[in-house]
């Protein structure tokens, strides 16, 4: 490098930023991010001197006098009603795990989108420069005037657990951890399905769930809400139960209210006999072990890219295969829950998002199948315009009914 000085290295790095860019915009993907996935545009317009007046000075202060005398106008003069926080620490990105803030913004522009296109909410994407959860809940709380929701996203477990437990404590909005109960909701609704489809009930169902993150928790602890026969939960040593020792809060609290069977070992060894398997974990399961299941066993292989067991091997031992992935039938995709879930709650201008909600919104999307009823589809498709009606539609009524809606 001898013989440059610093603006030759300066001008050398632009060069080759710039040419980098251009050979990324080769590949499709990021040709469709160059510049973000959103905009802000205005929902009036401002032609004239008697317009600017009127959405800003003077006449704005008016609204904000009323607004100061009589708080709950600023629900129905601004976008406060209908405009959720899409909130994130960029910890457990999809299936990339602790990439940081930054790169975890196309994913939370993504989820803004599809607020949007799915459910028609505005959303703004928020990636905190903060892990630590006192940082988080009270850079939320201090944020949460400007919002009627608060969705968190992609922040690693344990910690999501604690954080969302605070924010809804303190926060008299909706808040609502979507890789915990957006999975839980799809999940539930698509299994009330797989079960009608084999002459069974929830009830006649014993459910092993390989994954006791974020999304495992959840679906367990809703599908118990939902009255399963039985489910237990193995993490990386193996089953939770009572009597193991080191377990954590969050996995104490879940041998104390599954496992009614005492299932001890190896998630292999659970797995004989079982009704049920719900992978939420990149843990691989043989087909050897898929063999040993029950008659018309049920399989939701969820991790992405690459399912516990692969389709194909499943379709040979079960009578309903499931994935998150879009290119193979019964894909259990969170799209399906939140937008609809959120329509719901700002709909009824719920305080609170209840155990109660997440349940109806499960039944609501598991009756749209209706007759349809197939081995190869036991959920509405992800484009089906009547998925978030129906949801936001249930979810309002059970807020209603909860005594957690304003309207």
């Amino acid at each position: 490098m001898a013989g440059w000085n610093t603006q030759d290295l300066e001008g050398f790095e632009v060069v080759t930023t710039v040419s980098r860019s251009q050979n990324l915009d080769e590949d499709p993907a990021f040709a469709l991010h160059r510049g973000g996935k959103l905009h802000v545009t205005s929902s009036v317009d401002v032609h004239d001197h008697e317009g600017l007046s009127l959405a800003y000075t003077p006449g704005v202060a008016r609204v904000c006098d009323a607004i100061a005398e009589t708080p709950e106008l600023v629900e129905t003069y601004t976008w406060k009603s209908n405009l959720v926080a899409v909130v994130t620490d960029g910890t457990a990105v999809l299936g990339l795990g602790d990439i940081g803030p930054e790169a975890s913004l196309p994913v939370m522009e993504g989820k803004s989108l599809l607020f949007k296109q799915f459910g028609d909410v505005d959303s703004v994407p928020i990636a905190l420069g903060c892990t630590g959860v006192d940082e988080i809940v009270e850079t939320v709380v201090r944020m949460a005037p400007s919002f009627g929701g608060i969705n968190l996203e992609d922040i690693s477990a344990p910690r999501c657990f604690e954080i969302e437990r605070q924010l809804r404590e303190r926060l008299d909005i909706p808040v609502f951890h979507d890789d915990q109960h957006g999975t839980a909701i799809v999940t539930v609704a698509a299994l009330r399905n797989a079960a009608r489809l084999t002459g069974r009930t929830l009830g006649d169902l014993r459910v092993v769930v390989s994954g006791a993150g974020a999304a495992g928790v959840a679906v367990t602890k809703m599908l118990l809400d939902g009255g399963i026969g039985d489910i237990a939960v193995a993490d990386s040593k193996g089953m939770i139960h009572d009597g193991r020792e080191g377990l954590t809060a969050v996995k104490q609290e879940l041998a104390s209210i599954s496992n009614k069977a005492g299932v001890s070992g190896s998630i292999e060894s659970a797995l004989e006999g079982a009704d049920v398997f719900i992978g939420l974990s990149a843990g691989e399961v043989p087909e050897s072990v898929v063999s040993t299941m029950a008659e018309n066993a049920i399989i939701f292989a969820m991790a992405n890219p690459n399912p516990e067991v692969h389709p194909d091997v499943a379709r040979r031992h079960a009578s309903v295969v499931a994935t998150g992935r879009s290119d193979f039938p019964n894909q259990i995709n969170n799209v399906l829950a939140f937008p609809g879930v959120f329509r719901g709650a700002l709909d009824a201008g719920a305080t609170d998002i209840t155990e109660n909600m997440k349940l109806a919104a499960a039944t609501a999307l598991a009756d749209l199948v209706g007759d349809d009823l197939a081995a190869d589809y036991i959920l509405p498709s992800s484009f089906d315009g009547r998925v978030v009606p129906a949801v936001s539609a249930a979810v309002a009524a059970q807020a209603r009914e909860d005594g957690v809606a304003r309207r």
